[in-house]
């Protein structure tokens, strides 16, 4: 995990995204809309000629540039495999481009909306084209960008929160302890899960990053696409309870197995991966704090009450982590 502590997105104005997009030759109409992104910046620009394209500045110090040429190329296989994905524009003959200190990228503007995954036959159909993009990502391996592991998404993030005291000091030795507790059972699980391949994921595929239309489903941000096991990107699309998410993923892995095989062992890792990505989740914000992004969008955080819900939380990942494995029906 990449910190950043200074505000660095400070002198990212209207004029600075219309300027850098006149240095690779597209001109702007002034029509300028922020869209919802706190990583990184992005927003949709009217152009002179054409229709409006969408521009995502990345943040500062976070990835090296040859992890995002990295992410940049994955996306590209996938668009030449026929996968539906948004992936960046090639301009002047290069998708990743620099101005005043910033790095930024260019796309095509999507249409689509949230998919309503209780629709019949959805989950299938989404599950075929993860099936899909996992059977691209299994081809090679990334060499700039993280594993998603224990480390990265589970020790670090806990380690820096206590390291910059930003634990209340009276939840301090609960969330202390339930966190050991938490990591105990997230490497518990995957000593079950045993010896599992990592393959080049999306990374963050819950339905928010996903555009439905007519034709069916639009894979976008692949900004956290990292070297990780299969169901990484597979849990998030299950939800409810334990009887309602196994006819869930059964509905997943009929059209992901269409095209890709699914090792069950990972099924271990479900809830420890949803472990993981709560500790993480409390770090990356604590990282962003200072970013006046995230203060207003998330006015709850570092409360003694998110706290102790994060406390009551992880309580019961640990007890689900001890259960038997979801499996399909």
């Amino acid at each position: 995990m990449n910190s950043t502590p200074e505000y660095t997105f400070a002198g990212l104005g209207p004029d600075t995204v219309l300027d850098a997009l006149d240095t690779v030759g597209l001109q702007g109409d002034g029509r300028l809309l922020a869209l919802n992104s706190y990583e990184n910046r992005v927003y949709q620009v009217g152009l002179d000629q054409g229709a409006p394209i969408i521009v995502k500045f990345y943040r500062p110090n976070r990835w090296s540039d040859e992890a995002i040429i990295e992410e940049h190329q994955f996306c590209d296989e996938l668009v030449a495999d026929e996968i539906p994905v948004v992936a960046p524009m090639i301009v002047q003959n290069g998708m990743l481009h620099r101005y005043q200190g910033y790095r930024f990228a260019v796309f095509v503007r999507q249409g689509g909306r949230t998919p309503e995954l209780d629709q019949p036959g959805r989950l299938e159909w989404i599950g075929r084209f993860m099936g899909r993009i996992h059977a691209t990502g299994a081809r090679k391996n990334y060499v700039h960008r993280d594993n998603l592991d224990i480390a990265s998404f589970g020790e670090r993030p806990r380690a820096w929160l206590l390291e910059h005291d930003f634990i209340p000091q009276e939840l301090r030795q609960s969330w202390v302890s339930i966190t050991e507790q938490a990591l105990q059972g997230v490497r518990h699980c995957y000593e079950r899960a045993g010896d599992i391949r990592l393959l080049r994921l999306h990374g963050d595929c819950h339905p928010g990053n996903l555009l439905w239309t007519d034709q069916g489903p639009h894979f976008v941000d692949f900004d956290d696409s990292r070297m990780g096991p299969a169901i990484q990107d597979l849990w998030m699309l299950l939800s409810g309870d334990r009887a309602e998410m196994s006819r869930q993923l059964s509905d997943v892995l009929a059209g992901y197995e269409s095209f890709f095989e699914f090792d069950q062992r990972e099924l271990y890792l479900l809830e420890a991966l949803r472990t993981l990505r709560l500790l993480h989740y409390s770090a990356w914000l604590a990282m962003r704090w200072e970013d006046p992004a995230f203060p207003m969008a998330f006015p709850w955080f570092n409360t003694v009450r998110y706290w102790q819900d994060r406390i009551l939380e992880l309580r019961e990942q640990v007890a689900l982590m001890d259960e038997p494995p979801l499996w399909p029906i």
